[in-house]
């Protein structure tokens, strides 16, 4: 599987199936190249409602040959068949694991502790994910994350860097360091056109200092 980079969306799986399916493909026409399905199921859903919505997910997706990652729930990533798993931290359980996930997209949320950074490199990791560069009420659970922070992983490791909170096509011009790529959430699903939402960010990525 091809290194991650680009334009990674990250989907709530709350809202309603028709309208996020839609929202999906018209951002994948954009350019989205990774997806990601939150870990933010309505409470009252079923195991079953959730494999079936991911496979929908997994197949709009496939349509663009776009691979689909989930939040954490790595047996409901395997039991869909999708291309990997995204951790908030690391499971206790790893080394268990780990052989499960082989030739599976791995990733991880990583902040200012960069032994997390290190950690994911000696692991082996596809990419990490720092958050949140940026303020944001999507992202309330992340800390503020240091430029320099930043700027060290790269030093520690070669595995690709994708940025997310706050991050919009209008402050995309701010982060000039090295990264393969930004997450986003709102910034595309809560637009009214989510496909020029998706080449407005491309296009502010490209031109970055």
């Amino acid at each position: 599987m091809k290194k991650p980079q680009g334009l990674y969306l990250v989907l709530d799986p709350a809202k309603k199936e028709g309208s996020l399916l839609e929202s999906l493909r018209q951002a994948l026409s954009g350019g989205v190249a990774l997806v990601q399905i939150w870990d933010h199921w309505p409470t009252d859903f079923s195991k079953k409602e959730k494999l079936e919505l991911a496979k929908k997910i997994k197949a709009v997706a496939g349509d663009f040959d776009v691979p689909t990652l989930i939040n954490e729930d790595m047996e409901l990533a395997l039991e869909a068949g999708l291309d990997g798993v995204h951790f908030d931290r690391i499971p206790e359980n790893w080394k268990e694991i780990q052989p499960r996930l082989q030739g599976k997209l791995t990733g991880i949320t990583v902040g200012n502790d960069l032994d997390l950074v290190r950690w994911a490199h000696e692991n082996v990791l596809s990419y990490i994910s720092f958050c949140s560069v940026f303020p944001s009420s999507s992202v309330d659970t992340c800390e503020l994350v240091t430029p320099e922070s930043i700027r060290q992983a790269r030093k520690l490791t070669p595995i690709p860097i994708f940025l997310s909170g706050g991050i919009r096509p209008e402050n995309l011009p701010q982060l000039d360091y090295s990264y393969a790529g930004v997450a986003v959430i709102s910034g595309i699903l809560g637009a009214a056109d989510p496909k020029q939402a998706a080449s407005d960010y491309l296009l502010k990525m490209k031109t970055k200092p």
